[in-house]
């Protein structure tokens, strides 16, 4: 067991991600992006299998039946990890790895892959759940004169002056 430790000690280590640890067997990094700014991962050494958890997004607001679809239909071209939702509806990515398959190359490609799922699906869950929320906050801003920089993937949901946005 102190081998899968070390190996992804080592692996955490060559990617140069900053990690805690929590206890022996979990270890919680947060993987940098662009879309998603932070996807924090947390790797669970179990007693047959290395567990793979990030958080990706909080239960969509509305539209819940095109985006749970969107995300299944997303499943079908990850590799290590899927989409899962918890019992409120969050949106977390999750994996199992027999231990004997934690290697420095696996966890890197892993890593990769949560990140990678992680950054290119948020926008689109987003756009697909959040619509709402994001046309008010485009208004709000707007009207008060505020930076709508981190806005700017979402601007065709910009509402128009001749549209209410209550």
């Amino acid at each position: 067991m102190s081998a899968v430790h070390d190996t992804i000690v080592a692996a955490l280590d060559a990617a140069e991600l900053e990690y805690v640890r929590h206890g022996e067997d979990v270890f919680e990094v947060d993987l940098p992006g662009e879309r998603k700014l932070k996807t924090t991962c947390r790797l669970d050494v179990g007693r047959h299998a290395l567990g793979v958890h990030a958080f990706v997004a909080r239960r969509p607001d509305e539209n819940h039946e095109a985006v749970y679809r969107w995300l299944l239909e997303r499943n079908f071209k990850l590799f290590g990890v899927a989409f899962a939702v918890d019992a409120v509806g969050d949106i977390y990515l999750d994996g199992r790895l027999p231990l004997h398959a934690v290697t420095e190359d696996e966890i890197d490609r892993v890593l990769g892959a949560v990140l990678t799922y992680a950054d290119e699906s948020f926008n689109t869950i987003l756009e697909l759940g959040f619509a709402s929320s994001i046309r008010k906050e485009w208004a709000w801003r707007e009207a008060r004169g505020e930076s709508t920089r981190n806005l700017e993937a979402f601007k065709h949901l910009r509402p128009r002056d001749d549209e209410p946005t209550a």
